[in-house]
């Protein structure tokens, strides 16, 4: 297998090995999120109490897309990369003490470190396609980007469903414990094979130079902003409790349902390429984001007004959620081909990381609000927060760049 691997041109196996990085943190994110939510969630935290858990992860995630895309073009998105390995071990290592040393400024730092772990690895990651695929090669960029995207959210969704299985098996201390053997095994081989200065800049970087000065980079960045906090403002915490104290579901249930709805996130990132029309040989500009955004909008205030309204709960729910992830799915490939295909070539990752600010300030806003509006209005409100999120992203979305069509 190593042999094989070997004779595989050069840029192939600089991917296969960002993409085995990546998918192993996704896994390990996606699980400790689950683990968190439920493990905390039984010990009685209200539902705003767990959302503050996750408020360092989700600011110290702004802040090191901001950064770190200025680290990444200086150091070289090998070095980021490895970081972001080494740290998610270090965050998951520091949940693994005695359960009464738990207390939430324990778990709040414990999840900052892992939020910046976090940004740092998608940073890297997406930045590094750039670097492999040629300028004028925009249809393979826009599925490799695809493949990626939408292969970490499926195993991201796999996550949450490994969270809530340890979590029923070794308990919370074992499982976080485990994640963080299997990651420091990555790190290891990552450290061996991973290209040096892979990404790094030709040119001197200037500290200043993390604010990107392309309108169509900062109005996709806004889009970015509204669309997550949108996902998160009823995914993050209202809908896996919602879940629990209204349908009845235990742990397995949430965590493997919340599981499928991702991995089936994920496959349909993978194919969102063909779905927008690369078959018949159409990249897409921002009028087709434009569009994408508004239906999702369409069908968040459907399922809003359902639940309002009390119409077959269950049904509303699972198959609103279904329709929703679908088309939430194609918006995201969407913007993660856009943004690889706007950022500039060398220092690739200051866009990127800037881009991913925006999306990392999106969660943030969204996951607090997930947790105070369900608190005091329920999922109703959530999911009308999230369809008002949605009407200010299409708004947004005027202004991005249109082309004519061109072949992929």
């Amino acid at each position: 297998m190593i042999a094989t691997f070997s004779q595989l041109p050069q840029q192939v196996r600089q991917y296969i090995l960002v993409t085995f990085n990546y998918w192993n943190f996704t896994v390990t994110d996606g699980a400790l999120r689950m683990l968190v939510v439920l493990h905390f969630h039984h010990l009685g935290y209200t539902p705003l109490q767990i959302a503050s858990l996750f408020l360092f992860y989700e600011f110290f995630g702004v802040v090191t897309n901001l950064i770190g895309g200025w680290l990444g073009a200086r150091l070289g998105l090998n070095k980021t990369m490895n970081i972001g390995l080494a740290m998610q071990v270090t965050a998951l290592l520091m949940l693994a003490v005695p359960a009464d040393s738990l207390t939430v400024l324990w778990v709040m730092l414990a999840q900052a470190i892992s939020g910046i772990a976090k940004d740092l690895n998608k940073m890297s990651a997406k930045s590094a396609i750039k670097t492999l695929v040629p300028n004028d090669q925009q249809g393979a960029l826009y599925k490799w980007i695809a493949i990626l995207t939408g292969s970490k959210n499926a195993l991201k969704g796999a996550g949450f469903f490994l969270g809530g299985l340890l979590l029923a098996w070794l308990g919370f201390q074992g499982a976080v414990v485990l994640m963080a053997s299997v990651l420091m095994a990555v790190l290891i081989m990552s450290l061996i094979w991973l290209e040096k200065d892979l990404g790094k800049a030709k040119k001197a970087i200037k500290f200043k130079e993390i604010f990107s000065k392309s309108r169509s980079i900062n109005i996709l960045s806004a889009d970015r902003m509204f669309l997550f906090g949108a996902r998160d403002v009823w995914f993050v915490v209202a809908l896996p409790i919602y879940l629990g104290q209204v349908f009845g579901w235990d742990h397995l249930w949430v965590g493997g349902f919340l599981a499928l709805w991702v991995i089936a996130y994920g496959f349909v990132q993978g194919f969102a390429p063909r779905i927008t029309g690369k078959a018949q040989g159409i990249v897409p500009d921002g009028r087709v984001a434009m569009i994408w955004v508004a239906l999702l909008a369409l069908i968040t205030g459907a399922i809003a007004l359902g639940v309002q309204y009390n119409w077959q709960p269950q049904f509303t729910i699972v198959f609103g959620l279904l329709v929703f992830g679908a088309v939430f799915a194609v918006n995201s490939s969407l913007h993660s081909y856009l943004i690889v295909s706007y950022a500039k070539g060398d220092g690739v990752s200051l866009d990127v990381g800037f881009y991913y600010m925006a999306n990392a300030m999106g969660r943030l806003i969204g996951t607090i609000l997930s947790g105070w509006v369900y608190q005091e209005a329920g999922l109703a409100a959530c999911l009308w927060v999230s369809f008002g999120f949605l009407v200010v992203t299409t708004l947004i979305s005027i202004g991005l760049p249109q082309h004519k069509t061109v072949s992929a």
